[in-house]
């Protein structure tokens, strides 16, 4: 689970956040103002300060925020001058946006906001459609506007260039006041509410900003984008009464409160109308007890009426905004709040503490009950030890005697801090029997604990500055009296401090018990303190509270050590927490910090010396019993030379002839062990044939891989061998229930592990490879899998699974392996293995972790064109389904498509999808000719067919060694590959975000494979697939097709200095790159596979690129140069396998580019990764006829120092 927070405010005004993976409220330091209210998303957060102005924290991230500026000049051509500035007055502005209709000159720009600064000045842009242009950048066509192109022809009249600049978002990490409207300023805010980011699909990545004036108006923040955080504009928006509160979901649920206590339903929200349309009244929980509060999330909407009942609405969600009725919840809650997954946060009416919903879920919205959330504030841990060590170097010890150092307020005057301060500095709690003056009068006017009146960094600290530095703390006492437990209090208008009592009265005779008022400084502390005064060890029996510190609240913090803070208000719209979260928010700290200390002191009195006695001892006890019941009896012959144990069960087997269909078999394993301890089995499947019994049998040893192959009408996986990896037909059985069907898997699994000796967490060569269901698989290579001229064949190497779910896995050979899942997620792999279905010894109980991933379902609306009714879902005879998948083929509606397999769950509702390639219109459609064909975002005359795309999220939770690197989503991940005999200590990582922005990461070493932070490299466009080869060779391909070189990229300058453009195949569009030792490949978007030919030291972006092979949709390239690939339309037995694991054969040194394919597992295979196995293969020296005769030349280099040399070669 991604690591987020949950913001506060106290009654204080000061904003505090809570991690989720933290146990303590860190305060907001930068707030220099105090503050109403906090909206929060997962960005950012936004605030109301007491000055009533609104003020945005964007959280601080290695991905910078960056807009980019850009403005076209634009020429005409005349005889005189040629090209120049002189345009005809019907023509567009010199300095123009691309449509020419608004003037855009270079010094017409400014920032928007001092929050914002320039990263660098205007430059011309010179790529064209991913071509580079002539110099100049310039761009030709026959007139404005039309159709351009890079070459100058005969008729070209006019011509254009593009000028960039970009501008960086500065205020990271600290609250930037948001600028006011430069036309009519809206009224002062109350209230402030944002969400909305889940109404649009990224790219655009909306968000959107209520807010609720004074007077009771609503404004809406127009433009509020990624690359814009702090909008463009508020916009008013017209209202049925007066509002007093607003509440944004993350969806489009809006729900306001009106003054009379109704609330209000925001309709007609969507992608191009985030603000609605219109409101909907709806009637308060309880007719006679209006409303207060609202607050709403994507399903949900909760209500606090003014009695503060809280009010749960059912019924509620996109289609129904307005649910149907309302169900009262137990508790009593000030306000409420909807976070992430529809989480809801309350402060409750008496404690005011914050309260977290537990049991919320997609099946139970409204929870089961409510738990407060005991953790400490960030000062409340470092005040009871500041206050003693304080104590303690101002010569001031802890014993039985409870008096009080006068310390006056800083509301007080000097003259009343002289009044009130008795001559030796010390002030009484109480009177005894011998003393004189009268007790003074009870601090009837002093301030209350709940709301001080003047807050200190430090009691202690204000306590010793006041002294006198000449001068004892205690003139008048004796130096061999009891040291003092110093107290403080605020003495009211007229009171006389009494003098400090006797050194022999105690706490109980010096007025009885002590005020309420008062809170204790942790007693360990204390006594810690005590015990470094050898006179008070004596007296530390006389009282068991005669180490107890206490003072006012009103002149130290708020809030004492011992109570929980006060809140006022609470947001969750950037807490990510579901049932399945483990917070560390529930636990006492103080039993915590008690029980540590105790273990801490029993520790400390067991001596090292007495450990190492203790180790020897057992050690040496071990050995004399594994001596005595062991090494006795080795002569005795074994009595059972192997052990075989069956299992059995009934499942449905796919046979293998037609009419193919599932078939009910008795599927049993066998498995033995022979006296040297090897494992081996047998798979047995009973059926019966035109009433013959027959069994069809595979040994366990040439069993390749198991695959779970989960769909929502059966609990099926496949059984693969050589043979039939061949023949791309596995061995398919279907179990009853989900249980048998893993327990099977764990079981086979271990069986062909235990077969092969293969056991433990994944090697550092390991090959890494992802089906297209996110299942994740590790092969272990042989040395003999690239020997030449005999390597191992693809179709034998064993695969074995590993926990977790991913999209994409990269490695390299120092153990460093990186995935990224299918919501952009990346993870690191922990070097655990096993998770998921594995339990017992076939996963390691540590470093696993709990793995979430969120994928979307698509299903396509489609419709056709008549003269008389228009665009409808009646459609011909011969086309596709109205509902249908991408291919037509299949009939996917909305009631009838149900999530990939029963591990997932759906996330969200049906949303139309205007990501879709070829753009959209405003509604989402796309249009064609006919079906199938090429869409497009716009109506023409010959378009008689249209479609739009739905998608649904779903998501999935498991276990698996993995660890998540937070916080930016990636699309492209690139490990610098290494070879066998090179080390290096910091690994160069490479990366593309799901924004297109390319980033290096830090700090990856083989200790800490996650790395520290993010660089971030400078790009004039968005990139998609990048890599990075030996010598720290960097390509990356843009999201136009277009390939790039990074240049000077080192140990010493890890983000390189500049991109050079590299030209593609002719009419291709590259979308993916891998660079091994010395080769180049990449993948464009038809499927060919291309090699760049050239590529040497001196000229590393190599000469032109070569064919390989089609029907290619990923390349892998090891640090040997090795070519891996998934390829498309392998043939098997049956039919056509896509998603096939193929290497390339003959790959040598002089001849990089390979011979031919070995095809191997699949299909169904998405990703494999190469870049781990960096064996050198054994050199096979082919005998000749002249070998046995003509001894080789001396000058011959031996095996060994060729390989250091190729080694050395690598340079990584």
């Amino acid at each position: 689970m991604p690591v987020s927070l949950l913001w506060a405010v106290d009654v204080y005004g000061r904003v505090y956040s809570l991690s989720t993976g933290g146990q303590q409220w860190e305060q907001c330091r930068d707030a220099q103002l105090e503050f109403k209210r906090v909206t929060a998303a997962q960005q950012c957060c936004w605030g109301i300060a007491c000055d009533h102005n609104i003020y945005l924290n964007v959280h601080a991230s290695d991905l910078p925020i960056r807009y980019q500026e850009e403005t076209y000049e634009n020429h005409r051509w005349n005889p005189v001058d040629g090209f120049s500035e002189r345009l005809l007055p019907s023509d567009r502005w010199q300095w123009s946006d691309v449509t020419g209709l608004q003037h855009q000159p270079l010094d017409g720009f400014t920032l928007p906001s001092d929050s914002w600064e320039w990263e660098a000045d205007w430059y011309v842009d010179e790529n064209f459609e991913g071509e580079p242009t002539e110099k100049g950048g310039w761009n030709y066509a026959m007139d404005f506007p039309a159709t351009y192109t890079k070459d100058k022809k005969w008729n070209s009249c006019v011509r254009r260039r593009r000028w960039l600049r970009y501008r960086r978002y500065k205020a990271r990490d600290t609250w930037a006041k948001i600028p006011s409207q430069q036309s009519a300023l809206p009224d002062p805010f109350n209230d402030i509410s944002c969400g909305g980011w889940e109404i649009s699909e990224e790219p655009r990545g909306m968000l959107s900003l209520w807010a609720v004036s004074l007077q009771g108006k609503v404004w809406f923040r127009e433009g509020i984008c990624h690359h814009n955080p702090e909008g463009s504009s508020w916009l008013e928006v017209s209202l049925p009464g007066e509002v007093v509160q607003i509440s944004c979901g993350s969806g489009d649920l809006v729900w306001a409160v009106l003054w009379e206590g109704q609330l209000i339903v925001r309709e007609g929200i969507s992608r191009d109308c985030p603000q609605g349309t219109s409101w909907v009244v709806v009637d308060s929980p309880s007719p006679e007890i209006g409303a207060i509060h609202v607050a709403v999330g994507v399903n949900v909407v909760w209500a606090v009426t003014k009695d503060n009942k809280v009010w749960f609405r059912r019924g509620v969600n996109s289609h129904n905004p307005c649910g149907s009725g309302w169900i009262g919840m137990v508790g009593e809650m000030i306000m409420i709040n909807v976070g992430l997954n529809d989480q809801v946060w309350g402060i409750g009416c008496e404690e005011r503490a914050v309260f977290y919903r537990q049991g919320v879920t997609s099946s139970e919205l409204s929870g089961k009950a409510w738990k407060a959330i005991a953790v400490p504030r960030d000062g409340d841990r470092s005040h009871s030890s500041a206050s003693a060590s304080s104590l303690h170097s101002a010569g001031c010890f802890f014993s039985g005697e409870v008096c009080a150092q006068s310390v006056a307020s800083d509301l007080d005057s000097d003259t009343e801090k002289e009044k009130g301060a008795a001559p030796g500095g010390g002030v009484c709690l109480g009177t005894s029997g011998d003393a004189p003056d009268p007790a003074p009068e009870p601090l009837a006017d002093a301030p209350k604990a709940r709301i001080p009146k003047v807050t200190s960094d430090s009691f202690i600290s204000e306590l010793v500055s006041d002294r006198d530095p000449g001068k004892s703390p205690r003139d008048g006492g004796s130096a061999t009296a009891p040291a003092i437990l110093e107290e403080e209090s605020v003495p009211g208008d007229g009171e006389v401090a009494s003098p400090p009592p006797g050194p022999g009265l105690s706490a109980s005779q010096s007025g009885g018990p002590l005020d309420p008022q008062w809170s204790n400084v942790d007693l360990e502390e204390a006594q810690a303190v005590q015990a470094g005064a050898g006179a008070a060890l004596d007296s530390a029996d006389t009282c068991s509270l005669s180490s107890v510190a206490t003072y006012t609240l009103a002149l130290e913090e708020p809030y004492g050590a011992d109570e929980h803070p006060l809140w006022a208000w609470v947001s969750g719209g950037g807490c990510s927490v579901d049932c399945h979260s483990q917070l560390n928010w529930f636990n006492c700290s103080a039993n915590s910090a008690s029980l540590v200390q105790s273990v801490q002191s029993m520790s400390l009195s067991i001596t090292p010396a007495q450990t190492a006695a203790w180790r020897r001892q057992i050690f040496e006890q071990l050995s004399e019993r594994s001596k005595r019941e062991m090494d006795n009896f080795k002569h005795y012959e074994q009595a059972v030379e192997q052990s075989v144990w069956v299992k059995k069960g009934t499942v449905q087997w796919w046979r293998d002839w037609k009419p193919h269909k599932w078939m009910d078999v008795r599927f049993a394993l066998e498995q033995f062990s022979g006296p040297d301890g090897n494992k081996d089995g047998i798979l047995f499947i009973y059926y019966s044939f035109n009433e013959e019994k027959k069994y069809l049998h595979a040994f366990i040893n040439e069993v390749t891989i198991l695959v779970p192959v989960l769909n929502d009408s059966k609990h099926t996986f496949a059984i693969y061998t050589p043979e039939r990896t061949k023949q791309r037909w596995p061995i398919r059985l279907a179990a009853s229930t989900e249980l048998e069907m893993y327990d099977w898997l764990a079981l086979l699994s271990v069986s062909c592990s235990d077969a092969r000796g293969v056991q433990g967490p994944p090697s550092r060569q390991a090959i890494w490879s992802v089906t297209c269901k996110g299942d994740i698989f590790v092969s272990e290579p042989s040395p003999g899998l690239e020997a030449m001229p005999y390597p191992t064949p693809c179709d034998q190497l064993f695969w074995r699974q590993v926990g977790g779910h991913l999209r994409l896995v990269e490695c390299n050979s120092a153990g460093v392996v990186w995935g990224i899942g299918y919501d952009h997620t990346a993870w690191a792999y922990t070097g655990g293995y096993g998770g998921g279905f594995f339990q017992g010894l076939a996963s390691s109980t540590d470093n696993i972790y709990t793995q979430t991933d969120v994928k979307s379902v698509y299903i396509y609306e489609n419709q056709r064109w008549n003269p008389v009714t228009g665009y409808t879902n009646r459609g011909l005879p011969t086309d596709r389904y109205m509902w249908s998948d991408a291919s037509g083929l299949h009939e996917c509606t909305k009631t009838n498509t149900k999530p990939p397999s029963p591990h997932w769950t759906w996330a969200s509702d049906w949303s139309v999808d205007y990501g879709i390639s070829g753009g959209t219109d405003r509604e989402g459609w796309q249009y064609a000719a006919d079906f199938p064909a090429s869409y497009h975002g716009y109506k023409t005359l010959k378009d008689f067919v249209r479609r739009r795309r739905w998608a649904r999220k779903c998501r999935l939770t498991t276990t698996g060694p993995w660890q998540e690197v937070p916080p930016i989503s990636l699309s492209d991940v690139s490990i610098l590959p290494c070879a066998a005999q090179n080390s290096v200590e910091v690994v160069p990582l490479w990366a593309i975000s799901n924004k297109g922005d390319v980033l290096c990461r830090l700090g990856v070493t083989t200790v800490t494979p996650a790395g520290s932070s993010w660089l971030h490299v400078g790009t004039d466009q968005p990139f998609k697939s990048i890599s990075i080869g030996a010598a720290n060779q960097v390509w990356a391909i843009a999201k136009d097709g277009s390939a790039f070189y990074r240049g000077s990229v080192s140990a010493q300058n890890p983000a390189g200095d500049c991109w050079y453009h590299i030209p593609s195949p002719a009419k291709q569009k590259l979308k993916q790159v891998s660079v091994g030792r010395t080769s180049v490949y990449t993948v464009d978007e038809n499927g060919n596979l291309w090699y760049r030919q050239g590529v040497t030291p001196s000229y590393p972006q190599g000469s032109c690129w070569e064919h390989i092979s089609n029907n290619v949709r990923k390349v892998s390239v090891g640090p040997l140069d090795q070519v891996w690939i998934i390829a498309d339309k392998v043939q098997g037995s049956h039919s056509l396998s896509c998603g096939t694991v193929c290497r390339r054969l003959g790959v040598q040194p002089m001849e990089p580019k390979g011979q031919s394919w070995d095809y191997g597992i699949g299909g169904g295979w998405d990703h494999v990764s190469v870049r781990g196995n960096s064996m050198e293969p054994p050199r096979v020296r082919m005998p000749s006829l002249t070998a046995l005769s003509v001894p080789p030349p001396r000058s011959q280099l031996p095996v060994r120092n060729q390989e250091e040399l190729n080694g050395n070669a690598v340079g990584c």
